[in-house]
């Protein structure tokens, strides 16, 4: 029974570093999103939700860099085509999630101010986040079977052991 529970503990201590992880990338990305969509409502006369999506594209091209090589840098990166493919698609969902809440709310409800349209961004980016977390760790970055993983730091660790020294042993005088 205590080697079950020392498992589970385990599991749950990889769960919560997974998920801050996930979650610091998420935070800057969050930055980034709405930094972009802010400065594209007032520089620019692009439509709400059009400025969303620009911010939503930038968000997603700097989250795939920090989830590949910060959160998820443990996982298999054998697939990186299909890898890439799958992250753009449930990406492209999140989007819609994330976008289909600020377009609701303007389109919809009227809701059109710089607070109002901030607010309902960020919903839309909640929404989608928790989206995201489950497809990104289920089908995008997916660790590696256990045979395989033991296998790569077994040949690691071959690669890395020097050679032993002959065994010499000494004759009379």
């Amino acid at each position: 029974m205590s080697e079950r529970g020392g498992r589970l503990r385990g599991q749950l201590h990889q769960l919560i570093r997974e998920v801050a992880k996930f979650g610091a990338v998420g935070g800057a990305g969050l930055l980034v999103n709405l930094a972009v969509f802010n400065l594209v409502r007032h520089v620019t006369e692009v439509p709400v939700v059009r400025a969303s999506i620009l911010a939503t594209v930038v968000a997603i091209a700097f989250n795939y860099v920090g989830f590949r090589y910060f959160t998820y840098r443990d996982r298999d990166k054998s697939r990186r085509t299909k890898e890439l493919t799958l992250f753009l698609l449930f990406s492209a969902v999140g989007l819609v999630i994330e976008n289909g809440v600020l377009y609701t709310a303007t389109y919809g409800f009227g809701w059109d101010t710089p607070l109002q349209s901030n607010v309902f961004k960020f919903l839309g980016i909640g929404v989608a986040t928790l989206f995201r977390f489950w497809s990104y760790r289920s089908w995008v970055f997916r660790a590696l079977p256990a045979r395989e993983a033991v296998q790569s730091a077994e040949s690691f660790l071959e690669q890395r052991r020097p050679a032993p020294e002959p065994v010499r042993h000494r004759v009379g005088r």
